[in-house]
């Protein structure tokens, strides 16, 4: 749809209201609703957003050594621009509209802190290689019996597993949980974060979806708003799902393994595809795996942004803990998945479900 027709669109739904948000610095979405004739003003140019998301945690604590904002700033307002193609309708809310948002500063350039921007720069540089890249992302969570008022209450501890025990692939925990699972899949389609797949993972109440692959910046965009849909979606049936890396040191850590591969501008080539390499890897792969190994030690907080991310990267428990790499090996770091020229790629499993998506 045109930036006109999708104005049209909403103005055209029903509706008063349209929410917009924009990502932290740790991948959490903020936002809020906006009165229609205010969606439509910015529409055409941008509105402003309280720039502490940059300068707090997940939490609102506020950082101390934050250059970019804090009590020196005074913690302005920052310039928000719509991104218009990212319209999508909101299923379990009344189909209201939604957009994401880019900031920008005083002369509408990117703003560098903004995680969006980041990963934009990156698919643009890649872009002027003559490369689009295509990414699928992978998220477990655990899901748990509980409300945000039982979890206050219990502080945080001794909560109730939507299942009990540990049972990897279960049809039988998916026929159990299916009201939940079948919501999960048909609104989060409709949402336009279609899943591959969801099923149930080795612990208590844990599942793994499988979003669709799609081009780098729609892939982060899918994987930081399936996190948020998930949870609004798991509060109608009383379910707290989180993301945390690692919740439980008895347990497995929670994954978000990417899925990677490099494609020509046409989209139609995918040059990580060698037909008669044994592995089926072209030399472009091999330089590609050979730049995420070499940087691989110094990238890593943007793997594993979080204290709690470490606390997953143990020996033991389904998590990498050296640099290495292996074919259709998920004990390594990277897998080679060699498959055709759609399915040959390389698959990152060292980030945790609690990775900003837009920066791992």
């Amino acid at each position: 749809m045109t930036a006109e027709e999708i104005i049209r669109d909403v103005s055209k739904s029903g509706t008063r209201k349209v929410k917009v948000a924009i990502t932290d610095i740790d991948g959490v979405l903020r936002g809020k609703y906006i009165h229609l004739d205010k969606f439509l003003s910015a529409s055409q140019g941008r509105f402003g957003f309280c720039n502490v998301v940059f300068g707090w945690d997940a939490a609102d604590v506020t950082y101390d050594n934050c250059k970019y904002t804090g009590w020196h700033t005074g913690y302005p307002d920052a310039p928000v621009q719509l991104d218009l193609q990212t319209y999508r309708k909101i299923p379990w809310d009344n189909n209201t509209p939604f957009f994401l948002g880019d900031f920008v500063d005083e002369n509408n350039e990117p703003l560098s802190i903004c995680p969006r921007n980041l990963l934009k720069k990156v698919v643009d540089r890649a872009k002027s290689m003559g490369y689009q890249s295509k990414c699928g992302v992978e998220l477990e969570f655990f899901n748990f019996a509980e409300t945000p008022e039982s979890l206050h209450h219990k502080k945080f501890r001794d909560l109730d597993p939507l299942t009990p025990g540990m049972f990897g692939y279960s049809i039988l925990r998916s026929t159990y949980d299916q009201p939940y699972f079948s919501t999960l899949m048909d609104e989060l389609e409709a949402f336009h974060v279609p899943l591959e797949g969801l099923h149930t993972e080795t612990g208590p109440g844990v599942f793994e979806a499988g979003i669709y692959v799609a081009d780098a910046l729609e892939a982060g965009d899918r994987a930081v708003l399936f996190k948020t849909a998930v949870k609004e979606i798991a509060y109608r049936f009383d379910i707290i799902p989180t993301f945390m890396a690692r919740w439980n040191t008895e347990l497995p850590g929670c994954s978000g393994h990417i899925h990677q591969s490099l494609w020509d501008q046409s989209g139609e080539r995918n040059v990580f595809y060698a037909e008669n390499d044994p592995h089926k890897m072209s030399d472009t792969f091999r330089h590609y795996l050979a730049g995420l190994m070499h940087c691989l030690p110094d990238i890593l907080p943007m793997m594993a942004p979080n204290i709690n991310s470490y606390k997953r990267l143990v020996e033991g428990f389904w998590a990498p803990t050296t640099v290495t790499w292996g074919v259709d090996n998920r004990t390594a770091s990277f897998r080679v998945i060699p498959g055709s020229m759609k399915s040959t790629r390389v698959e990152t499993r060292v980030g945790g479900s609690d990775i900003n998506a837009y920066l791992a």
